[in-house]
């Protein structure tokens, strides 16, 4: 673990800069998974939900031109139910060895198809196949069935390339608010809020 620190955080203008510099730190200390962040979301009841994903980059949204931040599931997922009913979710990004952590709040909407197919055909076969083969959130009988499933899309495809399945994509959150926290001594931590106003970030110091 990473020494603490005693100087003042310093953030670019570019929150969205920040999260990079970041999370190129987290790649360079050889983290398990620097990439996995907390998504959290909430359904038509009120009952929120978190579970982990990867980041996998950034880009714009075309409606906004404001850049947002990506990842990928299965579109028929409790996940992505909750985003088509509620388009307002939250990330967490937490490397505990660094000591840090990183808090967005957004409008979700999903990337083209166009996107996803480019970022599908950079995965690796077999987890093309299991894209495919997966009901994701839908119950099964067995691990049998699952199985099977997997075993049947192999067959379907053979050596034929693998296109990403329609009902398969990403997710872009366009943030509106993002918090960077660094561990201090004493529990007096580094917190400095970032919103969203009138076409600019405004910065704000929290208190710990």
């Amino acid at each position: 673990m990473t020494p603490l620190n005693n100087g003042p955080l310093q953030i670019p203008a570019d929150p969205l800069e920040a999260i990079r510099q970041w999370l190129e730190e987290a790649k360079r200390a050889s983290l398990p998974e620097p990439t996995a962040m907390t998504l959290a979301t909430v359904d038509k009841s009120g009952q929120p939900s978190a579970r982990i994903v990867l980041f996998k980059g950034c880009s714009v949204n075309p409606v906004s031109a404001r850049e947002g931040i990506e990842f990928y599931t299965n579109y028929e997922s409790r996940k992505s139910r909750e985003m088509d009913s509620n388009p307002r979710a939250a990330l967490v990004f937490h490397w505990v060895s660094l000591r840090r952590q990183v808090r967005i709040e957004g409008s979700v909407e999903r990337v083209t198809y166009e996107e996803s197919n480019t970022y599908f055909q950079t995965r690796a076969r077999d987890s093309q196949i299991g894209a495919w083969s997966s009901p994701q959130s839908q119950p099964l009988k067995s691990r049998e069935e699952l199985l099977a499933l997997v075993e049947a899309n192999r067959l379907k495809f053979g050596d034929k390339p693998v296109s990403c399945p329609p009902f398969w994509g990403g997710w872009r959150l366009t943030p509106s608010r993002i918090e960077f926290w660094e561990e201090r001594p004493n529990r007096l931590h580094e917190r400095f809020e970032l919103v969203y106003r009138d076409g600019s970030w405004v910065k704000t110091l929290l208190a710990p």
